[in-house]
């Protein structure tokens, strides 16, 4: 049996943003039951350790939400064969490694979407209409099968591809005098640039969307 400390630091070699809050989280969400001392100090099996590498992975790789995770745990657990969740078309070698590509068929059973919803997405412009399909399609479909659960329909959202538009015309402006060297160390460059840009703009959007909610209180 092992303490919150020594599984942090089995798991933070692959999982640097794992915390004891991470942890203690996901225990809250039910995703892994670790025991209790007569202390109240939580011991973790190694069968947990692995439950816990897999959740990570499939939020990091998946990009799943814990309640999905969640599902398809409960079925494990009750000894049925469910699908996994974003898994690969048949034939690829691994669910977490590589890049992933997906049928239609494929799309739908991993993001356990209707064909409809699939639909409705592509004509809201969210999911790009392809004969396969890669991880953001899955972790879009994913996403607005939990949304639909609360009322919010792809066609809700057509004003989102209007916003990553512009905000990707702020991030190629940001990086234009790097771009215009047209050097290989400078198109890494630029991929890297954008990517961290993009990451600083989600923070922005997320700290925004937070205020707003906070208002929504009684």
């Amino acid at each position: 049996m092992l303490s919150i400390g020594q599984v942090l630091s089995i798991l933070q070699p692959e999982f640097t943003e794992v915390s004891p809050s991470k942890l203690r989280f996901l225990e809250e969400r039910g995703l892994v039951t670790p025991a209790r001392t007569q202390s109240g100090y939580r011991k973790f099996s190694h069968d947990d350790v692995e439950r816990l590498r897999l959740v990570l992975a499939l939020q990091r790789d998946c990009y799943l939400p814990l309640n999905v995770i969640k599902q398809y745990l409960v079925e494990v657990d009750a000894g049925l064969n469910p699908v996994m969740p974003g898994a690969f078309i048949s034939g690829s070698p691994s669910m977490l490694s590589g890049a992933r590509r997906y049928s239609r068929d494929d799309l739908l059973r991993g993001a356990r979407a209707g064909a409809g919803l699939l639909n409705d997405a592509i004509s809201a412009s969210l999911i790009a209409a392809s004969d396969v399909y890669g991880d953001d399609a899955m972790a879009v479909l994913t996403s607005l099968v939990e949304l639909q659960k609360v009322g919010i329909e792809p066609r809700h959202l057509r004003g989102f591809r209007a916003a990553a538009e512009r905000e990707v015309g702020l991030i190629e402006s940001a990086l234009l005098p790097v771009a215009r060297r047209n050097s290989v160390s400078s198109r890494a460059q630029v991929a890297e640039r954008a990517a961290e840009i993009a990451a600083q703009l989600e923070v922005v959007r997320a700290s925004l969307i937070r205020s707003a909610l906070g208002t929504l209180a009684p």
